[in-house]
């Protein structure tokens, strides 16, 4: 079993790995170490015990403009064939 950092609420040690989220789909989670703590319900940062809210919101903005980019570069392309 991993070892993660203690919750930062309730200062638990025993959390789960979380293998989905609304903001990261399948590879956010993987990426930030976001992990569940099973006593409180809190979701941290498992490498460091910290909150992962401002990591998530640089993630979501990151994969946001890639896809704005992508999506008008082929519409871009398309356009013009």
């Amino acid at each position: 079993m991993t070892q993660f950092a203690p919750c930062p609420k309730c200062n638990s040690s025993t959390a789960q790995q979380l293998k989905f989220t609304w903001w990261g789909g399948a590879l956010g989670p993987k990426l930030l170490s976001h992990v569940k703590c099973e006593t409180c319900g809190a979701k941290y940062n498992g490498k460091t015990g910290q909150d992962n809210t401002t990591k998530i919101v640089i993630y979501s903005a990151v994969v946001g403009l890639i896809s704005f980019v992508l999506f008008f570069a082929i519409a871009f392309a398309f356009a013009f064939r």
